[in-house]
């Protein structure tokens, strides 16, 4: 079977990093203002600390949803290809929250999507590193190394990626799950 490597972040799930950032400012930030990839770049410099004593005590997954469709998409992906969720859980700031956010997306995973194992779990940043034949993601960034076939899929910080820089890296630019459903089964 083929493997297939799904970022879970922003392609199976959203929501969970920009609601705990919303709390900490006090502020109600939507993702089509947000114009940085990463929400908690957000924080100005001189609260990163209390940022980081703040994100500690809380759990991003605990207000995370799937996206639409992404459920009974993977289980159908899962019963032809060997599926595997990719995600980072580098927090640069302090590796405390690093250690808590794999266990954030564990928990998450094993609620969420009962149908992937454990052993289908990949927590890594450098996502070229990964030999698989299909890749989904939302960073074009992760994208890059090996895959017969590359999906970029849609969120607030990739919507206006020209398409002659998909075509240039080989990557097909989706709509939402559904339209990956019609190009892999």
């Amino acid at each position: 079977m083929k493997k297939i490597m799904i970022d879970m972040d922003n392609v199976i799930c959203e929501a969970g990093f920009l609601n705990v950032v919303n709390e900490f400012l006090g502020t109600n930030y939507k993702f089509e203002e947000i114009k940085v990839h990463y929400v908690q770049k957000l924080i100005p410099d001189e609260r990163k600390q209390e940022w980081i004593e703040f994100f500690k005590g809380s759990n991003p997954y605990d207000n995370t949803v799937l996206i639409k469709d992404a459920y009974e998409v993977i289980e159908k992906l899962n019963k032809k290809y060997d599926v595997y969720v990719a995600t980072s859980f580098i927090f640069e700031d302090d590796r405390i929250i690093c250690e808590n956010l794999i266990r954030d997306k564990i928990e998450y995973l094993h609620k969420n999507l009962p149908f992937i194992r454990s052993e289908q779990y990949i927590f890594i940043h450098n996502k070229e590193l990964l030999n698989c034949e299909i890749k989904i993601d939302d960073s074009l960034s992760n994208l890059s190394g090996n895959a017969e076939l590359k999906i970029l899929f849609p969120a607030y910080h990739n919507r206006n990626v020209e398409k002659e820089e998909l075509k240039t890296k080989g990557v097909v630019k989706v709509n939402g799950w559904k339209e990956i459903e019609s190009i892999l089964l």
